[in-house]
């Protein structure tokens, strides 16, 4: 595997457990935090964290544009929980105009702490054929869940009780679970294997 620095969006959320797991794999890391971090990036991790106020210092910080850029020109990204918020072209009960601070650029429509609050946090195990053909352990933590495809260009990667939790469409790929607060390693394999196929 040709070296990589795998980019994570650093302002806040599971930024070291991503980057522990990267370690673990090799793998080396960039904390992006200014439009400059981008430079010298095969691919970025959007962390689960709080989406709106990543969206807000996005902005604040001047990063939002170039982020958002940098995707549309090929940019491998992976949103995980407030990842998938950020880079949703849709969240359920917002106008479009108070999505501002999100990236708007995955053909889905998701529905923010889907699972409830904090206590209704759980763990399971399933399959993601294009992962893995065997189960993978996800990790959902008050996390959202896509509950609509807007077009064809979208692939549902995976739905639980009906509930669609990871998605793909061309450079971007989000996950409703947190594969970092677990030691599998294959969603981060299926991620690399984007950068590595550009």
């Amino acid at each position: 595997m040709a070296a990589l620095t795998i980019g994570i969006l650093a302002y806040q959320g599971s930024v070291e457990e991503h980057e522990i797991a990267l370690k673990d794999m090799g793998i080396a890391t960039k904390r992006v935090k200014a439009p400059e971090d981008l430079a010298g990036i095969s691919g970025i991790i959007l962390p689960g964290g709080e989406s709106t106020t990543m969206g807000k210092l996005l902005r604040r910080f001047e990063l939002l544009e170039p982020l958002k850029a940098a995707i549309q020109q090929g940019l491998p990204v992976w949103g995980t929980c407030a990842g998938m918020i950020l880079l949703a072209k849709e969240v359920e009960g917002e106008k479009p105009t108070e999505n501002e601070v999100h990236l708007a650029l995955m053909d889905i429509r998701v529905r923010r702490n889907g699972y409830g609050s904090q206590l209704d946090s759980f763990a399971t195990h399933f399959v993601l054929p294009d992962i893995d053909p065997d189960p993978l352990p996800l990790v959902f933590i008050r996390a959202p869940y896509i509950t609509e495809l807007l077009s064809d260009k979208v692939k549902g990667l995976a739905v639980i009780e009906g509930k669609i939790v990871a998605a793909r469409q061309d450079n971007m790929f989000v996950t409703a679970f947190h594969p970092e607060l677990t030691t599998d390693k294959r969603a981060y394999n299926y991620f690399l294997s984007m950068i590595n196929s550009k």
